[in-house]
C-alpha cells in the first residue's frame, strides 16, 4: 500500500532477519534490494537545552530497607549469589511490598502468587526505579522480564499523556520475535489496570495491524530491529518520546549481527535516557556496546559471571558417532515418553535436518512438531500453542527457539546436534528448569564438535556435573571426579557407564527412522507391551518397509493401521486448503498417492503384493476418504505440496474433513446384491 514503506518482510514463512540464517528472523526486515536497512535515519542532533525535562527517579526506600544493616545486605547478596559493580547501589528488596509499586502493580502480583522476588528482580527494581542505567548479567529463566518491566510501567505512569503522532515512551528490543511477543504478554498483563497500551512489532507478520497500534499510540513498544527501522524510516512513528530504553538479550543480538541497528535505532533517543541492558553472558563485544549506550552505570551478575549452566539442570553428555543418534534418539524418547511430564525440545543444527527428522518422527507415530526460521508467523504461533498446552509435547527446533521461549513446564532438552558455541549451549538447555524448577538436559557430542570439547568440559566442572570420560579423552582432559549425573551410550564412538549391548529391548518403530544396523536385525518382530509409548496413542504401527523382507499377518495388519491412522491425522475438524500430492507427504506408507479413486505407488520399495493390499484396504475401509482423495488430486495438473510436516494437527485426531469447495460429497452406493442389474 503506498506510503507504507517498503514491506521487506519474509513472503510464505521466510524470515531471514538481518541477523541472517536460521537464528531467528526476528528482525523481520529481509535483505533490500537496494541498500542496508536504517540507511535513511540520520543520528540526531540533541539540543538538551529544548528537551521537555522528565522525571526518572520514583523510588522510596521502604522503611525495613533502610533499617537493613550492611551485614545483611552483604548476607543476602552472597546467599543469592549477587555481585554488584558501580558505586551507589540501594540496597536489595526481600519482598514484593519493600519495593513500594503502586496498588495496581501489586494487585497483578498478589493474584498471580508470587512468594518473593527472584535474585535479579530483588537488587534491579531499586536500581532502575531509582532512575539509574544498569546491566543485569543473568541467567535464562531468572525472571529479568518483571525485573524491567514493571519499573517501565512506574515510569510511564510518571510522564505526560501522549498525544497525537508521539512514538512510544518505553522501548524494548529483542533479537527474536518469540521474545518479543512473550514480553508483550508480560506488559498486557500488568499494564492493563493503569490502562497502559502496548505493541509488538516484528517481522513475518503483517504490518496493518502494528501500523495501527503505533498510529493510535502506545506506551510500551517491544520491537526486533529490523521491522522498527523499516517503520522508523517510512515515518509511521518515532522515539521523540521514548525515556526508557531496554535492551533485552544484548548477547543474542549481537550474536546475530544485530549491532549496526540497535546502534542506528540508539541514535534516534534522546540521550538523558534511562538504558537497561540484559545479558546471559559479558563478552567483550556486550561490554563496549554498555559502554557506548550507558552512562555511570551499575552492574548485578547473578551467579558466576563466567560461562554457567542452571544448575537445576542435570546434564548428560553422550560421545558417539553421528550415524547413532537416531537410534540413540528412539531409545532415549522411550523413556522420557513413559514420563508422566514429559515435554521436551530436541535442538537440530539446520532448517533442512529440523524438518527430516520431525517427519521421521512423525511417520513414526511420535507426536512431533517443528519450528525454525522459515516458517510462517501463523504456523510458528500455531505449533507453539500445540507444544504449550501438550497436545504436541516435543518440539523439534533450531537456534530460533533457544531463547525467549518461555515455557515454564519443559523437563527436557536433547542436543540431537551439538551448537556452534557452548554460549549456545548453555542457552538451549536453559529452556527447562525455569524458575526453581528441575530439568534434564541430553546431549550428543561427536569426533566433529572436538573444538567445543574444552569448553562444554568447563560448563559441567562449573556446575558439579559428572564428565563423561569419552569426553575428556576428546578434550585432553584428565579423568571425570565426582558429579550428579550418569554417562549414555556408547556403542561405535562413546563411552559409557551403560552398555548398550545389554539393553536387549528392540526398535519397535519401523519405517525409515534409524540408521544403525543393530535395529534392522531387530524388525522382524517388534515388541508390544503395554508400557510402550505407542499404547498411550502415540505411535502408529508401522512395519518395516525394507525391499525383499517377509511380513507376516501382524506386521499387514499393523501397517492397515498406521494408513488408517495417517489418514485421520491428515486434518483437523474443518479441513485444510490443500490435498493432492504424492504420498500425502509420506504419512501413508510407501509414498503412495491418491489418484482416480486408487492408491498408486510413485516412490519407495514396496512390492506389487503389498500396494495391492494398501489399495484395497483403502478402498474398502474408507470410500469417502478415497473419494475425496481422488477428487481433490484430480484438480491439479502436477502434484501440489501440502504444509509443512509440523504444520499437521495431532495424529490421532478423530475428525477427518477435507473440503471439496465447500461440499463434501455422500460415500458411494454399496454394490448391488448378486444377480441384481444396476
Amino acid at each position: 500500500m503506498p506510503g507504507w514503506g517498503r514491506d521487506s518482510s519474509p513472503r510464505f514463512g521466510s524470515s531471514r532477519g538481518f541477523g541472517g540464517g536460521d537464528r531467528g528472523g526476528g528482525g523481520g526486515g529481509g535483505m533490500r534490494k537496494f541498500g542496508q536497512p536504517g540507511e535513511k535515519l540520520r543520528k540526531v542532533k540533541w539540543d538538551m537545552s529544548k528537551l521537555p525535562r522528565f522525571e526518572k527517579n520514583f523510588y522510596v526506600e521502604s522503611p525495613n530497607v533502610v533499617r537493613r544493616s550492611q551485614h545483611e545486605v552483604d548476607e543476602y547478596r552472597r546467599k543469592k549469589e549477587i555481585t554488584v559493580k558501580g558505586q551507589s547501589c540501594p540496597k536489595p528488596v526481600f519482598s514484593f511490598e519493600e519495593a513500594s509499586f503502586p496498588s495496581y502493580v501489586m494487585d497483578v502480583i498478589k493474584q498471580l502468587n508470587f512468594k518473593e522476588p527472584t535474585p535479579i528482580q530483588a537488587q534491579g527494581w531499586p536500581l532502575a526505579l531509582s532512575g539509574q542505567d544498569m546491566v543485569g548479567i543473568a541467567m535464562t529463566g531468572s525472571g529479568k522480564t518483571l525485573a524491567y518491566l514493571l519499573p517501565a510501567i512506574v515510569h510511564i505512569n510518571h510522564q505526560p499523556f501522549l498525544e497525537r503522532g508521539d512514538g512510544p515512551v518505553v522501548l524494548v528490543l529483542a533479537p527474536t520475535r518469540e521474545l518479543a511477543q512473550q514480553v508483550q504478554q508480560v506488559a498486557q498483563d500488568y499494564g492493563r489496570l493503569s490502562r497502559i497500551k502496548s505493541t509488538c512489532v516484528y517481522g513475518g507478520a503483517p504490518k496493518g495491524p502494528q501500523l495501527r497500534d503505533l498510529e493510535r499510540g502506545v506506551e510500551i513498544c517491544i520491537a526486533t530491529p529490523g521491522r522498527l527501522i523499516d517503520f522508523l524510516e517510512s515515518g509511521k512513528t518515532n522515539l521523540r518520546r521514548c525515556t526508557y530504553l531496554v535492551l533485552d538479550e544484548a548477547d543474542r543480538m549481537l550474536d546475530m549481527g544485530f549491532e549496526p541497528q540497535i546502534r542506528t535505532i540508539v541514535d534516534q533517543i534522546r540521550p538523558d535516557r534511562q538504558t537497561l541492558m540484559w545479558s546471559a553472558t559479558w563478552p567483550r563485544e556486550v561490554r563496549q556496546l554498555a559502554e557506548d549506550f550507558l552512562k555511570s552505570y551499575i552492574q548485578i551478575n547473578v551467579g558466576s559471571i563466567e560461562l554457567s549452566a542452571n544448575h537445576n539442570i542435570l546434564q548428560i553428555v553422550d560421545v558417539c558417532m553421528d550415524s547413532e543418534k537416531d537410534s540413540k534418539l528412539i531409545r532415549l524418547m522411550e523413556e522420557i515418553m513413559a514420563e508422566k511430564e514429559n515435554k521436551t525440545i530436541i535442538f537440530v543444527e539446520t532448517k533442512r535436518r529440523v524438518d527430516d527428522l520431525t517427519r521421521r518422527m512423525r511417520r513414526d507415530g511420535w507426536p512431533a512438531m517443528c519450528i525454525h526460521g522459515d516458517k510462517s508467523q501463523p504456523e510458528r504461533d500455531w505449533v507453539l500453542s500445540e507444544f504449550r498446552t501438550g497436545k504436541a509435547p516435543i518440539l523439534i527446533a533450531t537456534d530460533v527457539a533457544s531463547r525467549g521461549l518461555d515455557v515454564e513446564d519443559i523437563k527436557f532438552v536433547i542436543n540431537y546436534d551439538y551448537p556452534n558455541s557452548s554460549e549456545d549451549y548453555v542457552h538451549r538447555i536453559g529452556r527447562t528448569a525455569r524458575s526453581t524448577n528441575k530439568g534434564t538436559a541430553y546431549t550428543f557430542f561427536t569426533p566433529s564438535n572436538l573444538r567445543q570439547a574444552n569448553d562444554l568440559v568447563n560448563v559441567l566442572r562449573e556446575a558439579n556435573q559428572a564428565i563423561n570420560p569419552k569426553l575428556l579423552e576428546l578434550a585432553g582432559g584428565a579423568r571425570g571426579g565426582k558429579g550428579r549425573s550418569r554417562y549414555r551410550g556408547g556403542g561405535g564412538g562413546g563411552g559409557s557407564y551403560r552398555d548398550d549391548s545389554d539393553d536387549d529391548r528392540r526398535d519397535r518403530f519401523g519405517s525409515r527412522f534409524g540408521s544403525g544396523r543393530d535395529r534392522d536385525r531387530d524388525r522382524g518382530g517388534r515388541d508390544r507391551d503395554s508400557g510402550s509409548s505407542r499404547d498411550r496413542g502415540y505411535g502408529l504401527s508401522g512395519g518395516n518397509r525394507d525391499s525383499g523382507s517377509n511380513r507376516d499377518a501382524d506386521s499387514n495388519s499393523s501397517q492397515s493401521q498406521m494408513l488408517q491412522k495417517s489418514l485421520l491425522g491428515l486434518a483437523p475438524q474443518g479441513g485444510l486448503s490443500l490435498i493432492g500430492q504424492p504420498g500425502l507427504l509420506g504419512l501413508i506408507p510407501s509414498f503412495s498417492a491418491a489418484r482416480d479413486g486408487k492408491l498408486a505407488q510413485v516412490g519407495g520399495d514396496q512390492s506389487s503384493q503389498q500396494s495391492a493390499q494398501q489399495q484395497q484396504f483403502l478402498t474398502a475401509s474408507t470410500p469417502q476418504i478415497s473419494t475425496l482423495l481422488a477428487q481433490q488430486y484430480s484438480q491439479y495438473q502436477s502434484p501440489m505440496p501440502l504444509m509443512s510436516l509440523n504444520f499437521i494437527p495431532d495424529i490421532n485426531q478423530a475428525n477427518f474433513c477435507l473440503p471439496t469447495n465447500g461440499v463434501v460429497p455422500p460415500p458411494p452406493p454399496p454394490p448391488p446384491p448378486p444377480g441384481v442389474k444396476n
